[in-house]
C-alpha cells in the first residue's frame, strides 16, 4: 500500500486584523479536512501583517508566547478538531527583548510537538527583520508527526542550503518554508531555490508564500505557493499569483525512498572534505 499523505498549505491576503486573519485560516484548515488533508501549514507570521516591511515599535504588539499564547493555543483545538498536523508561524516573544521569527508545529491530536525559530534574519527594504527578530536558537528539529517526518525552514532561510541539508540528515519527508516574498524581489528565484532543496536533499517541500499588498509598505507578494517532490517536480499547479488559495495535493512518500536509492546523493555525500564550509 502507497505511503501517500495528503498536505495543504494557505497563501492568504491580510484582513486587517487578526482575529479575522485567524478565523479565515480555521475555516480553511476545515475545508481541507473535509477534503481529506492530513496536514496543513499557514504563510510567515500568518496572523499578522508583514509588519517587516516598516522598523516600528508599534509592531511589537503582533507578538506572544509559544507555545502559551492564544494564537497556538486556539491552532492545538483546531488539529484536535480536525484531526490535522498543524505548522503555525507567529511572532514569538519568549521574555522582553528575546523576539523570533517562529513556528509552531503541532500534531493531529492537539498536542505541541516544538518548534522553529528562522535563522537567516533579513535586512534590507521592505524586510527589516533584524529590527525585530533575533537569530533562531533551537537547531534544525524534524518533528514526528501523524503523517510522517515534517521540518521547517522560513522564508530567508531558503536562500540557505546548509539547513535544508541539516533537515535531510535529521529525516525529514517534508518540509514547509512559509514566507513572505515580493514580486521583483526574488520571484525569479522562487521557483529554482525550493525544487533544487527538494532535489539536493530528496524530501518533499511544500513552499507558501503571501499574495496581494498590504498597509504597511509596497511589497507585492505574488503567492504562486506549491508543492514539489523529491525529483524536483511540481506536485499538481502552483497557486495563483494574485489570489488567495487552499492547496490541497497527495503526497507519495515512497518517492523518497525510490529517489534516494536511484539518486544516492546521501552516499556519496563527503562531510570530511566540508570543514571549510564552516568556518566564519
Amino acid at each position: 500500500m502507497a505511503n501517500v499523505a495528503r498536505a495543504a498549505l494557505v497563501q492568504a491576503t491580510w484582513t486587517g486584523d487578526t482575529e479575522s486573519m485567524v478565523a479565515k485560516h480555521e475555516a480553511h484548515a476545515r475545508e481541507a479536512a473535509r477534503q481529506g488533508a492530513k496536514i496543513i501549514g499557514f504563510q510567515e507570521v500568518f496572523n499578522a501583517p508583514y509588519f517587516c516591511q516598516v522598523q516600528e515599535p508599534e509592531h511589537y504588539r503582533w507578538a506572544e508566547s509559544v507555545p502559551d499564547g492564544p494564537t497556538v493555543r486556539r491552532m492545538q483545538e483546531l488539529a484536535r478538531e480536525t484531526g490535522m498536523v498543524i505548522v503555525v508561524p507567529v511572532f514569538e516573544v519568549e521574555q522582553t527583548g528575546f523576539y523570533y521569527n517562529t513556528a509552531a508545529v503541532i500534531d493531529a491530536d492537539g498536542t505541541f510537538l516544538g518548534k522553529y525559530r528562522k535563522h537567516h534574519i533579513p535586512q534590507v527594504k521592505g524586510f527589516w527583520e533584524k529590527y525585530y527578530f533575533k537569530p533562531g536558537n533551537v537547531g534544525w528539529p524534524v518533528f514526528d508527526t501523524a503523517v510522517g517526518k515534517v521540518g521547517v525552514y522560513i522564508c530567508y532561510d531558503r536562500h540557505f542550503p546548509e539547513g535544508w541539508r541539516q533537515l535531510g540528515l535529521n529525516g525529514a519527508q517534508l518540509v514547509y518554508n512559509p514566507s513572505a516574498t515580493s514580486r521583483g524581489l526574488s520571484a525569479h528565484l522562487w521557483q529554482l531555490e525550493q525544487p533544487a532543496a527538494a532535489v539536493a536533499n530528496e524530501y518533499f517541500v511544500a513552499a507558501i508564500n503571501r499574495v496581494g499588498q498590504e498597509e504597511y509598505g509596497d511589497n507585492d507578494f505574488y503567492g504562486t505557493s506549491y508543492f514539489v517532490d523529491p525529483r524536483g517536480q511540481f506536485v499538481g499547479e502552483a497557486a495563483s499569483d494574485k489570489s488567495e488559495e487552499l492547496v490541497v495535493r497527495d503526497l507519495d512518500f515512497d518517492l523518497i525512498e525510490e529517489v534516494r536509492q536511484q539518486w544516492a546523493f546521501y552516499r556519496d555525500r563527503r562531510p570530511d572534505a566540508y570543514e571549510g564550509l564552516v568556518q566564519p
